[in-house]
């Protein structure tokens, strides 16, 4: 249903019943199939949409986990009712953990420590305990 109504670029469909996929700290351009009214994101703590134009929204992962994105028109019509699940980008990186706590290292070609958003040190703490 949802392919049917927009065209995806740079969002991975990760199923029928997971909606879209968006990597945390990347945005994504949703083309609509006609123009937008309103954009509304369940937890904008977890993803944010900015409307670029009528038929162009711009999804940014913000925060990890599953939230929704509803998109009307001017009627009142939906033209996407959707889940939006944000995941960490696992390409060039490296979780090191050592007893509590957790390191990310991004390594392209060397590893380093990568920066870390709130959402991504909140995680971290979380799963470390520290």
């Amino acid at each position: 249903m949802l392919a049917a109504m927009i065209a995806l670029s740079g969002v991975t469909l990760a199923g029928a019943d997971t909606g879209i996929h968006v990597v945390m700290n990347q945005a994504t351009v949703l083309k609509l199939a006609r123009p937008a009214d309103t954009v509304v994101v369940g937890d904008p703590e977890i993803a944010d949409a900015v409307v670029k134009d009528s038929r162009t929204v711009v999804l940014t992962g913000k925060g990890f986990g599953m939230t929704n994105i509803v998109i009307m028109d001017a009627d009142g019509g939906a033209i996407v009712d959707d889940q939006v699940l944000v995941s960490r980008s696992v390409s060039n990186t490296v979780r090191v953990y050592r007893r509590a706590a957790v390191q990310t290292l991004s390594c392209s070609p060397f590893c380093e420590t990568s920066q870390k958003t709130a959402a991504e040190t909140k995680s971290d703490t979380e799963i470390g305990g520290n």
